[in-house]
């Protein structure tokens, strides 16, 4: 805590923003082969990923609402738009294409959460005496079970539908 506390970070900022963190390795050593995907590294960023939405989605963003007395955080939908660009992406086989366009959106989308307005530092400012209480059930989130992927027409129609709802484009 003495490290958060330095950084400017509350428990659930400082333990989300780590874990984007590791994510962030696990996609850098799936794809630092440039000729081919680590699909080790990748499994485990993809299902990593999912669980990390899963904990904003079902523990974060909900207790954020409830402390605002039912009122969802302002960007929250566009966060939701994110996350479901970000898990349509997660489908297919990881190509150069869908890498690239999951980087794209990673690199705006953390921004928002751990800015210093960000959806992190807004539950640790709400959270008050319950910190600890969302810090345990963040924790103790499952792992998510993860489809084999696919590559058929419709799971790509579908990415890219997601990917441009989401204000995103998708790279060929």
């Amino acid at each position: 805590m003495e490290e958060e506390g330095r950084r400017g970070r509350g428990p659930i900022a400082a333990y989300l923003v780590e874990d984007h963190r590791r994510l962030d390795g696990l996609l850098e050593r799936a794809v630092a082969d440039p000729n081919r995907v680590d699909r080790e590294s990748y499994d485990r960023f993809r299902a990593g990923l999912l669980r990390h939405i899963g904990m904003e989605e079902k523990i974060l963003l909900p207790a954020i609402q409830r402390w605002r007395g039912g009122s969802p955080w302002p960007l929250a939908p566009k966060l939701r738009l994110d996350h479901g660009a970000i898990a349509s992406l997660l489908m297919p086989t990881p190509t150069a294409s869908v890498i690239g366009t999951l980087r794209d959106i990673l690199a705006e989308h953390n921004g928002v959460e751990e800015g210093p307005e960000g959806l992190y530092a807004t539950g640790d400012e709400l959270a008050g005496a319950e910190a600890e209480q969302i810090l345990a059930r963040l924790r103790a989130a499952p792992d998510v079970a993860v489809m084999p992927h696919s590559d058929t027409e419709a799971v790509i129609n579908t990415v890219q539908r997601a990917v441009e709802k989401a204000g995103y484009r998708f790279k060929e």
